[in-house]
């Protein structure tokens, strides 16, 4: 105890004092890196959770949009098969409906296929028509996709004089061949030799391989569609879809076009598009191609998918008039 006593008085006071103030310090700064540490942790933890809460939530909402656009596919159906005496009655037309259903914006459209060029039966004379005047390419570049068109159709490997066959695909370095069958989907048209995303992008929507028509129902058929046939002007077109637009406001039915040799039937085969956009800004687009049967089998579903993220063109006014159940042009 002596020894010790006597140690401490041998060390300056200051010195000790010094020693302690630097423990401290070194403590301090532990202490603040500790809490800088559990702040870090508990800030990556929050913002996981946060990130977490909202993938939930999106997903959900995401859910209610598919299944509120579901529904609006089978209301479209149902207001396209009802007696065509009554009043307000939908037609596939290309008409917009708007309304809201929970709080979301549902906006639909149906378009009967009778209007579109079958891809599959349609005379080339029809779709080299619609390549010059909606795609705008020359005769020549027409003529060519024509051929490899009906080559990737036709059921041979006899190869046209513009056409192309297996032997074309695989110089072109690609890895597949002509399906030497009928198109399945507009969509295969994008793998034809030759077809460029712009030309492509012109004609999809005036296209169909479903009515199974070489002709076209002119009182559903668009302004490029009916510009692609043969011996028809922008002159004959405007005027014919000014009369038709008349008529049908008229409730009278569609007057004949007066170019020949394209008339279709109306076939009750629709495309119809539902989009959906949720409170919080989800949306959801539904396509479906539905052909309307017979007692045994009253609808079939040719196609069912998502539909890509465009937006059907509605007005301020239109979104107006949406609570009164008034439906846009």
């Amino acid at each position: 105890m002596n020894y010790d006593a006597g140690l401490r008085k041998q060390i300056p006071r200051r010195a000790r004092y010094a020693s302690r103030e630097r423990q401290r310090g070194i403590a301090l700064i532990l202490v603040l890196w500790l809490t800088i540490l559990l702040t870090v942790i508990g800030g990556s933890f929050a913002y996981g959770m946060r990130n977490e809460a909202v993938a939930a939530r999106n997903s959900l909402s995401l859910a209610q949009a598919r299944a509120l656009a579901d529904g609006a596919i089978y209301r479209t159906v149902f207001e396209l098969m009802r007696p065509k005496t009554l009043v307000d009655v939908w037609s596939a037309d290309g008409t917009v409906h708007v309304w809201d259903e929970s709080g979301s914006r549902i906006a639909v459209n149906a378009l009967d296929e009778s209007g579109k060029i079958d891809l599959n039966t349609a005379p080339d004379g029809l779709i080299k028509g619609l390549l010059q005047t909606a795609a705008e390419v020359d005769a020549d570049t027409a003529a060519r996709l024509i051929d490899v068109i009906d080559d990737w159709k036709d059921a041979d490997d006899l190869r046209r004089p513009n056409g192309a066959e297996a032997p074309d695909y695989q110089a072109a370095g690609l890895s597949y061949k002509p399906a030497n069958a009928p198109f399945e989907s507009i969509a295969e048209l994008q793998r034809v030799l030759g077809m460029t995303p712009a030309i492509y992008g012109r004609i999809a929507d005036s296209l169909t391989v479903h009515s199974r028509m070489a002709g076209i129902n002119p009182a559903f058929a668009s302004r490029a569609v009916l510009l692609a046939v043969p011996g028809a002007t922008p002159e004959i077109v405007d005027t014919y879809i000014a009369q038709r637009r008349d008529a049908l406001a008229a409730k009278l039915p569609a007057p004949p076009f007066p170019v020949p040799g394209i008339v279709g039937a109306t076939l009750n085969l629709w495309r119809i598009r539902a989009e959906v956009t949720m409170a919080d800004g989800v949306t959801f687009a539904r396509e479906a191609v539905v052909r309307q049967g017979d007692r045994r089998r009253l609808l079939s579903f040719l196609e069912w998918q998502e539909g890509d993220r465009r937006l059907l063109a509605v007005s301020d006014k239109d979104s107006n008039d949406k609570a009164n159940g008034k439906r846009t042009q």
